[in-house]
């Protein structure tokens, strides 16, 4: 295919653009790539149109090189696009290293194996140093952005392989001394540093003169990719963010290194700080977490390299400086601040949140710095929330909310309002004239006046339900504080019952601190109205979250009140929820009537139906398994109809479910020798069980139909004894018998459960003959050798015997049925099989490897049997 007018490429990368994933299932997806690539040697498109190409490899590189070996191909083909480029100023030589930097991290490709990768890497390294400049490389303009670009994809290239540079720290540290650009190369030198310190803190090695200014490049491979590997094991790509890392994602304190590898390393820091004024405020930030975080914990090196550096930012406007000194704060606390750090920096978050022409963003910047404010010493637990000391009152006064702050704006001061509350909660007692709580109290207030008059903002409620859940979760251990709140929202509900849906809300998600008196308040507000007026849905509503077995006679009362007014379905099925939340707490005969007269009123079949249903589960369930009825069933289907919808429990208690086996059945050793045929079963229990009963069906038709065996309680941990399971086979022959439990859970669930089938094997079924004549053994067992013959069958084989002796292997397998034994050469063994077949066999004359063994019975079909059995007794000794 020739190459693609820009008209075309610019309808593919269209329709690329509005949804690659169906571009590149269709059919044009598989070259897009490849075109793509071919296109960037073309000379009939131009750079502008190559540029767009190489952002678009930019923006969706794990769309266009899916996979490692198409990763490397891309890069490979990038680079030797690169090399081509003729010496005039071209606008893809950036783009062409930022793309085959990110194809390469992208596709995952990158790695000492990877062919890019080393024509990569050097050719960075080279950029980023000078070297490369000025010698076939593209002219001497392009020198500084050339510099800048490939220190961005060096750092690009460390961040994804952390410790790939640890051992170009000292060519870096040159680089930074000389002209060129010195915030990509602080950047990199900065990050680099940080790998390179955690990476050898955990693995217990020092910086072993990696600090060293040297041109490594030139003399060897620079890339560190045992330390790259470590890396990948232990660091993990993380934000800017304050209070810094945990003690144990840093990974430092275990590090001390050499005086003179202290040396080199304040050294670095302190060229890295000094040339900080030169960045950007957020490359300053960046740089100052990158160096806060190396150095936290690191034994011998104090954190005074950053005074200087606080001198100038302590009084700064940016706000990603103020957040990089907040960070630096709670990595070194006292260390580096003062306490009057510490309370010139609060009074700094204070007065710029009260600034009146601040941006809302900025304000709530301030309003989270003073709420998570990283104290020098803090008092009470970690992670307690509580104002810092140093926030005076006068101070905490100028942050007050108002109710003509933002929402955010006013819920951020409200909840340092709140804290503020708790450590004025003694001040309060001692009868001081103003205080927070009841300037906390006024607002709540103010905010419930404005949401009760009718016709109000949806916005309005929404936020007096959010400070009213902030201040219980601030204050939820202060009756002083909750009293009020709860009889006020009490009077919010009577003046507006359209916000029980926020009531409801709020119920679900505080502390029964509140929640326990709010119901209360609710429930009488409500069974105080008559049940007929307009709100009344808003009412049912509440009572189905706040019914319970206090007070039942009322809220009957009320609801009996309101039936007659429930004319519709929506009513209906509202009065029967509340009638089921107390069918949970346990009323008694007093709903029992309700529901009684709800069935024989209400014209509605679903409604009718629905309240018979519920009479009938009061009448015939008792409490435990009530609750289960009622219980929500998580894999029930959807369902149309109220009635099965809302009674999949009902239907759970009363159908048979199916369940994983609670138990574990094995066939147990033999026991003592009885009349009947009975298979010895041994039980292990899960899970606690009752009224367990185990049905067998055997295969076929060779053996009876067999009876249930019953338990009446298995319990985890406790022993339970062996199972007698009689036989009667009806031709003898093993089987495998097929396993069904069915029990009843703790929760009342009848369940059933399908166990692994129990083989019988032949030997289960051996029963011994009748005791022989004491002094003529011999002549019973000659009687019935003699009596299978000539209706039966005789035959001989060779039984291997193994290093144990035919001695060991009769008795193990064959004692039982010994009638005559002349150990350790001859055994005559007599074996009856249900239901009336014989098995004879004749072991003599004993070898070291064997022993022949005459066989008779009175049933053919038994000679294969038996001889499978006899040639696999040495096995399983």
């Amino acid at each position: 295919m020739g190459p693609l007018s820009r008209e075309t490429w610019a309808q593919r990368l269209g329709a690329f653009r509005a949804s690659p994933s169906a571009f590149m299932a269709g059919p044009e997806g598989e070259d897009l790539g490849r075109d793509l690539l071919s296109e960037l040697r073309s000379e009939k498109l131009s750079e502008q149109t190559k540029v767009s190409l190489l952002a678009l490899s930019l923006e969706y590189p794990a769309q266009l090189w899916p996979d490692a070996t198409a990763a490397e191909a891309a890069a490979t083909s990038l680079l030797d696009t690169l090399v081509l480029l003729p010496p005039r100023p071209s606008a893809l030589r950036r783009p062409l290293l930022l793309a085959a930097t990110t194809a390469l991290v992208a596709g995952d490709a990158l790695g000492p194996t990877s062919d890019a990768s080393r024509r990569l890497l050097p050719l960075l390294l080279g950029l980023a140093s000078g070297r490369d400049l000025g010698r076939g490389f593209g002219p001497a303009s392009e020198q500084r952005p050339l510099q800048a670009t490939a220190c961005e994809c060096l750092r690009e290239l460390e961040s994804c392989k952390p410790g790939l540079l640890g051992g170009c720290l000292g060519l870096l540290r040159g680089l930074l001394g000389q002209e060129g650009p010195v915030q990509p190369l602080s950047l990199l030198l900065a990050l680099a540093l940080r790998n390179t310190l955690v990476i050898q803190a955990r693995a217990g090695a020092g910086l072993q003169g990696l600090l060293v200014a040297g041109d490594t490049a030139s003399g060897g491979d620079p890339w560190n990719w045992a330390l790259a590997e470590e890396g990948d094991a232990h660091l993990q790509l993380q934000a800017p963010s304050w209070p810094a890392a945990a003690e144990e994602e840093c990974g430092l304190a275990v590090l001390e290194p050499s005086p003179e590898e202290a040396r080199e390393l304040r050294a670095a820091v302190a060229q890295l700080l000094d040339t900080s004024y030169l960045l950007t405020p957020v490359a300053q930030a960046q740089l100052l977490w990158l160096l806060g975080w190396a150095l936290r914990g690191l034994r011998g090196q104090p954190p005074v390299l950053f005074k200087p550096q606080l001198v100038r930012l302590l009084g700064t406007a940016q706000l990603t400086l103020l957040h990089a000194v907040l960070a630096l704060k709670a990595a070194f606390g006292e260390a580096l601040f003062t306490a009057q750090d510490e309370a010139l920096l609060l009074r700094r978050l204070t007065m710029a949140a009260q600034h009146p022409a601040l941006p809302l963003p900025a304000h709530l910047f301030y309003l989270h710095c003073l709420l998570n404010f990283p104290e020098n010493w803090p008092l009470g637990p970690t992670g307690e929330e509580a104002a810092p000391l140093l926030l005076s009152r006068q101070l905490g006064c100028c942050l007050l909310p108002s109710l003509l702050h933002d929402p955010m704006a006013l819920l951020a001061r409200l909840h340092l309002l709140c804290l503020l509350c708790v450590e004025d909660e003694e001040k309060e007692e001692k009868g001081r004239e103003w205080s927070p709580q009841h300037y906390l109290e006024e607002l709540l207030a103010g905010l419930r006046q404005r949401v009760a008059l009718d016709g109000g903002p949806r916005a309005s409620a929404t936020l007096c339900f959010q400070a009213s859940y902030l201040v219980v979760r601030c204050l939820a251990t202060q009756p002083v504080v909750l009293t009020p709140l709860t009889h006020g929202l009490a009077r919010l509900y009577r003046a507006r019952p359209a916000l029980a849906p926020h009531f409801v809300d709020l119920l679900d998600r505080v502390a029964p601190e509140l929640g326990e008196p709010l119901r209360v308040a609710l429930r009488q507000e409500v069974v105080s109205r008559p049940g007929r007026d307009e709100a009344l849905r808003w009412h049912l509503q509440i009572l189905a979250e706040v019914a319970d077995g206090d007070a039942p006679s009322a809220t009957l009362g009320f609801l009996g009140a309101a039936a007659a007014h429930c004319t519709d379905w929506g009513l209906q099925q509202a009065l029967l929820r509340v009638c089921r939340a107390l069918l949970r707490a346990g009323a008694g005969v007093g709903l029992a009537n309700l529901l009684q007269a709800l069935a024989r009123q209400w014209e509605d079949p679903d409604g009718r139906d629905h309240a018979r249903l519920y009479y009938i589960l009061l009448a015939h369930l008792a409490g435990p398994k009530l609750g289960v009825a009622l219980g929500p069933s998580p894999a029930a289907p959807a369902s149309a109809s109220s009635l099965v919808a809302e009674n999949q429990g009902f239907a759970a208690v009363l159908m048979v479910q199916e369940a994983p086996a609670p138990i574990r059945l094995s066939v147990g050793p033999r026991g003592a020798a009885g009349p009947g045929l009975v298979l010895q079963l041994q039980l292990e229990a899960l899970e606690p069980v009752y009224s367990l009963e185990l049905r067998f069906r055997v295969q076929g038709q060779l053996y009876a139909p067999l009876g249930a065996v019953h338990v009446p309680c298995l319990c985890p941990g406790r022993p339970c004894r062996p199972l007698l399971l009689p036989l009667q086979p009806r031709r003898p022959a093993p089987t495998q018998l097929d396993v069904c439990a069915l029990y009843t859970t703790p929760a009342g669930l009848t369940c059933h459960a399908h166990l692994p089938p129990l083989p019988v094997n032949f030997a289960d079924l051996f029963l011994p003959f009748p005791q022989a004549p004491e002094g003529d053994k011999l002549g019973f067992f000659e009687e019935l050798w003699d009596s299978c013959l000539p209706k039966g069958a005789e035959s001989r084989l060779w039984c291997p015997l193994g290093p144990q002796g035919l001695e060991a292997l009769v008795s193990r397998h064959l004692e039982p049925f010994v009638v005559v034994a002349q150990p350790p050469t001859s055994y005559r063994v007599a074996i009856r099989l249900p239901p009336d077949s014989r098995l004879l066999l004749r072991l003599e004359a004993a070898q070291a490897d064997g022993v022949p063994v005459a066989l008779r019975t009175d049933d053919w079909a038994v000679l294969p049997l038996a001889g499978d059995y006899l040639r696999g007794l040495s096995a399983a000794v």
